[in-house]
């Protein structure tokens, strides 16, 4: 099991430099990865940050700690600048960053707001293209990807990631919904969730999520991620090593902490980065 942080870059972490102290504070406490939200808002009068130009800050500060967006909506990205985006973060990082994708959703009225496609099948698609386009160009070789919504027409992006065979890709959804997990039993990395912001999965749901993943894996991974998203609610729970050590055996092998501004503010947030992850 590893252990990491999440924050979502609003409110009093939309600062880059914060979200880099803490880091940096994560990182000396012995955590092993901090890990940002990826929006264009969260509410109509909050201040947020941009994670990627966070990530920056952050990868300058650290050395040892995995760095990524969980998850970043493709939908609105154009998988080309997410392709060279991710390939200079991931030098910049000496080889520590992980991908979080998904579908994205309009719980904070980004679709409403922004634009973008309301059917999950239409974002679905795109997301796949994207993906399609991603793990292409980061071959390094000459690339083209005739797709419905986007469209490469002969490009070579060099350099190639650090990482191989590839930077890592993490695959959001809700779960016991299949699709999502049958995309992300093609990646490196599933990403559960209950389907809203206050609710954790039960320990019996990862083994099941487990267990379905692994059956539609033809051979067993040399490595495959399950993050379980946890709700700690006190810095000083007696019963948190305990609980991460059940969904260990239910197959999660990343147990993430999200530091939300409300619940954990930033003098709060470093008194339990400060004691240390539940090993």
């Amino acid at each position: 099991m590893r252990y990491g942080l999440s924050f979502p870059p609003s409110g009093p972490y939309a600062d880059a430099r914060v979200l880099a102290e803490l880091a940096r504070e994560a990182e000396n406490s012995a955590w092993d990865g901090c890990f940002l939200w990826d929006h264009l808002q969260f509410g109509a009068d909050e201040d947020v940050a941009d994670p990627w130009i966070a990530l920056t800050a952050i990868a300058l500060v650290t050395k040892r700690i995995r760095i990524g967006t969980l998850v970043t909506p493709l939908y609105r990205r154009n998988p080309a600048k997410v392709a060279r985006e991710t390939v200079t973060l991931d030098h910049l990082s000496d080889g520590r960053l992980i991908l979080g994708i998904g579908l994205g959703s309009n719980l904070f009225g980004e679709i409403a707001t922004f634009g973008g496609p309301a059917e999950d099948r239409v974002r679905a698609q795109m997301l796949d293209e994207s993906l399609a386009i991603l793990t292409g160009l980061w071959r390094g070789e000459r690339f083209s990807f005739p797709g419905e919504h986007f469209c490469i027409n002969g490009a070579r992006f060099l350099p190639t990631p650090l990482q191989k065979p590839r930077i890592p890709i993490w695959v959001a959804g809700t779960w016991p919904k299949r699709p999502p997990f049958r995309r992300a039993a093609r990646y490196d990395g599933a990403l559960p969730v209950a389907g809203d912001v206050s609710s954790s999965l039960s320990v019996e749901q990862i083994q099941d999520l487990t267990h379905y993943i692994r059956g539609l894996q033809s051979a067993s991974p040399s490595f495959y991620e399950i993050v379980y998203s946890a709700k700690v609610r006190s810095p000083h729970e007696s019963s948190i090593r305990k609980v991460a050590s059940s969904y260990a055996a239910a197959g999660a092998t990343w147990w993430l902490e999200t530091m939300t501004p409300r619940e954990w503010p930033p003098e709060r947030a470093r008194e339990r980065i400060r004691l240390g992850p539940p090993n």
